[in-house]
């Protein structure tokens, strides 16, 4: 691994345009990587982080809620083309729930926003080179977001795939656009600055940025927190929830032993043999929700000492350069998470806050649940659970991987998930209208079978 493996992907950058910054973070990450670096949080390193300050414990009146929305703007990932579920357009063009997709959903939020405060915080998504067009063409549908002081998007850079066994560009004529990858969602932070966003949010006195993740339809822009954050005047928050046993996977933020500051350790952080401590959902009972809030001037204050990053934590992605071929050259993608950025910051802080923010769909176990009569939308399109109860656990197996197939297995819509309490099914099976699951519900097949039309799902059912 020679530096000229470095000097043929910078000049590969620099071929494509992209922004002297991002090509600067890029050859800081791969010096660490040939260097053998790793990005590993060990777990005696950290301490569990204790309690936090709580959402439902601030109390702000309905002006302060539309000052505050007066000086902040959202910012969605929307980069994913969700190919995990067979797609090939932006993964936010997928229908969601009650016919609308998640990039409606998002845009009537904003709406919402505006007419209960008469403030409207300026939408802006982070888009990929791939997804860029068809979201802006989605947004055409609402005129309205147009009316802001900022552009509806900017897109993140890119950067070359380096083969596995010399960190060189890899090669792939096939498909030369699968040679490009983006570098993670911490590169939300020089992507904003190289648009110039950063510093129009500062011309026209925003003081935070609201991020998430666009399939997250639970992360709608709370005015709460943001009153809370010019109130106490924080550089940055993260917003976590408690824990849970399938959440034992995702992300948790904990305390650094060196220096007492908060840090992000996902899965790919942890080093080998001691899985057992990062899922324990006790030890470490703060999950992180990808919601993050950044103050505008920290952020570009930072960026300017920097040269452009933050000096996020390496993330190394082992691919292969085709993902839908696993014979294809082996590949690292160099990336690092939005949310490490919590180190950065001085004075950075978590809040607590309800299961209801965070409502992803990474799979389609999670979009069934999202249609499912569990859930509905507001008169401010925020999402709403019909219960208390915790959340069905849903297992399809990869006769529904796919969303074309899924669809056509549930071509009636989801069923009735109000008494269920888990729903496992195995098999090619295709679900009538009017289904409904009560407790812990099993269906299998062994040749393709249908659920008939208003059926009552209990316990382990075997079609033939």
């Amino acid at each position: 691994m020679t530096a000229q493996g470095l000097e043929q992907a910078l000049a590969k950058m620099q071929d494509k345009g992209v922004d002297p910054r991002a090509r600067a973070v890029f050859e800081s990450y791969w010096r660490q990587l040939a260097e053998g670096a790793a990005g590993l949080i060990p777990e005696d390193s950290i301490e569990p982080m204790g309690e936090v300050p709580e959402l439902t414990e601030i109390d702000v009146t309905d002006e302060e809620r539309a000052a505050a929305l007066g000086q902040v703007a959202i910012v969605k990932l929307n980069g994913g083309l969700g190919t995990s579920m067979g797609m090939s357009g932006p993964k936010t063009a997928l229908v969601a729930m009650e016919g609308l997709t998640f990039i409606d959903i998002i845009a009537r939020q904003v709406l919402g926003l505006g007419e209960r405060f008469g403030v409207r915080p300026p939408l802006v998504l982070m888009n990929s080179f791939r997804t860029r067009e068809p979201s802006l063409e989605a947004l055409r549908a609402y005129p309205e977001l147009a009316e802001q002081s900022l552009p509806l998007d900017f897109v993140q850079s890119m950067e070359p795939k380096l083969r596995a066994d010399d960190l060189t560009p890899v090669e792939h004529p096939a498909d030369p656009s699968l040679e490009w990858c983006p570098p993670g969602h911490g590169d939300v932070y020089v992507s904003l600055a190289a648009s110039g966003i950063l510093g129009q949010m500062q011309e026209h006195g925003i003081r935070y940025v609201f991020i998430s993740n666009a399939d997250n339809l639970g992360a709608s822009c709370d005015p709460d927190i943001a009153a809370w954050l010019l109130r106490e005047d924080l550089p940055y928050a993260a917003e976590v929830t408690e824990r849970t046993a399938n959440d034992r996977k995702g992300g948790h933020l904990a305390v650094r032993k060196s220096d007492g500051r908060l840090v992000l350790r996902d899965s790919a952080m942890v080093p080998e043999g001691e899985d057992h401590y990062f899922q324990d959902t006790e030890r470490h009972q703060w999950f992180h929700t990808n919601n993050l809030w950044v103050s505008v001037d920290h952020l570009a204050a930072m960026l300017g000492e920097q040269e452009g990053g933050l000096g996020l934590p390496i993330v190394v992605n082992r691919k292969t350069v085709d993902p839908t071929d696993k014979s294809s050259t082996k590949v690292i993608q160099i990336e690092s998470a939005m949310g490490a950025a919590i180190e950065r910051f001085d004075g950075s802080q978590a809040i607590r806050v309800p299961r209801s923010r965070f409502r992803p769909v990474k799979t389609t176990n999670e979009l069934l649940l999202l249609r499912s009569d569990l859930f509905g939308l507001d008169g401010d399109s925020l999402v709403q659970a019909a219960s208390d109860r915790p959340d069905p656990v849903i297992s399809l197996d990869d006769h529904y991987k796919l969303i074309a197939d899924f669809d056509a297995r549930f071509p009636h819509g989801s069923p009735s998930l109000r008494e269920c309490t888990s729903l496992t099914v195995e098999g090619d099976i295709t679900f009538g209208a009017d289904v409904s699951c009560a407790g812990e519900v099993t269906v299998s097949a062994a040749q393709p079978a249908e659920v008939p039309d208003r059926t009552r799902l209990e316990g382990d059912v075997q079609l033939s």
